[in-house]
């Protein structure tokens, strides 16, 4: 199984300065090669404590010039927030910097507050993101950027440098919602889950994406990457309460960005899978949601850490895991030493799991796309 870990850049409760937490964060990205992980990963989001990282692909460029070998991963660029041939620039660039070492992933967004400060329409989001996303790989592939659509009209215009390698195989896009798990089908692009809902509502939806997948593309998905904000410890008793103090303080960061209870959830156009969420927060409570968000991450002894990645591979039948370490203002030593354990104890037994086809089977392309940028 390909393992990889996650930095968030979280300031929950601004207990310490941006820059530490910069520091804290950027101190466990440095820690992955050498401790033996295999990619590292960052989030986008931008505006508040939620997570600190408004431009994930130049934080990924940065440690592609730290790094000799890892993988560099992207959880996720959000589509709508930028102009396509601007984002086809950059991964072009980051890919040619690091050798072709990128994982490619894509999002929507659903936080109000990040559509509201980049003045757009939550509604559009999932137009947009099906024109951008159809626009931005067409182009990765052939070189040049063109589309025709309701909300994006570009002229042919050459990504320069020039992609060296097909990004077919190794992009990923987060899907919570069962409509845009089928959007992701059509696109071509494997499923990246962070888990948040019954893994029953996700074997059912992954089984459908599976069946579009294989009649739309004509061959099978890529095995998805599954997230998992991880906590371990030699004592099972300290493990769940340091999980329901920290995954759980996580997840009411989670909350408080993205408004799920809020009134807006309600009739939000292009939203209406969070609607339901929005309803049954309020019949149980943000306390039960904490709970049950919690018992569905990864924690406990190293034992039972590893046996829950691979029950989450039983139902999902993942190729990949990326832990997160540090969230919800965990002090830095408690995250470090979090990391190391999995490190030590969980990975070497993981790196031996045959979880199936390797993350990336991208294959470089030929000159004729270079003769199609050229014209």
């Amino acid at each position: 199984m390909h393992v990889g870990m996650a930095a968030v850049f979280q300031n929950t409760g601004r207990q310490i300065s941006d820059r530490q937490v910069y520091l804290n964060e950027m101190a466990l990205a440095d820690m992955a090669e050498p401790l033996g992980f295999e990619s590292i990963w960052s989030v986008e989001h931008h505006f508040t404590d939620y997570t600190m990282c408004p431009d994930v692909v130049q934080f990924l460029s940065y440690m592609a010039g730290r790094t000799k070998h890892v993988k560099l991963g992207s959880m996720v660029v959000v589509l709508p927030w930028h102009d396509p041939m601007r984002v086809a620039e950059q991964i072009s660039m980051l890919d040619q910097l690091s050798g072709g070492r990128m994982i490619l992933g894509l999002g929507r967004g659903a936080g109000k507050v990040e559509f509201d400060g980049f003045r757009l329409d939550m509604g559009d989001s999932r137009d947009l993101f099906v024109e951008y996303g159809e626009a931005l790989l067409k182009g990765l592939e052939s070189g040049v950027m063109e589309y025709d659509g309701k909300h994006y009209k570009q002229p042919p215009a050459a990504i320069r440098p020039a992609p060296f390698k097909s990004f077919r195989g190794r992009t990923y896009a987060a899907a919570v919602s069962p409509e845009s798990a089928r959007i992701m089908a059509r696109l071509g692009v494997g499923l990246l889950i962070i888990p948040q809902k019954p893994w029953r509502e996700v074997e059912k939806e992954l089984t459908e994406y599976n069946k579009l997948y294989r009649e739309m593309n004509g061959t099978d998905a890529p095995q998805p990457v599954s997230a998992g904000w991880t906590f371990l410890d030699q004592s099972a008793e300290r493990a769940r309460e340091m999980a329901m103090q920290y995954i759980g303080g996580y997840y009411r960061t989670v909350l408080d960005h993205y408004q799920f209870a809020g009134a807006h959830m309600k009739n939000q156009r292009g939203y209406e899978y969070y609607a339901k969420m929005n309803e049954k927060l309020a019949v149980y409570g943000d306390q039960k949601a904490i709970e049950f968000f919690a018992d569905l991450q990864v924690y406990g002894t190293p034992e039972q850490v590893y046996e829950k990645i691979l029950a989450i591979h039983k139902q999902t039948n993942n190729s990949s895991y990326v832990g997160v370490f540090s969230y919800a203002g965990m002090p830095h030593q408690e995250a470090a030493r979090n990391m190391r354990m999995f490190a030590e104890t969980v990975l070497p037994e993981l790196k031996k799991f045959d979880a199936g086809a390797a993350i990336d089977r991208a294959r470089p392309l030929g000159d004729h796309r270079l003769a199609v940028a050229a014209e």
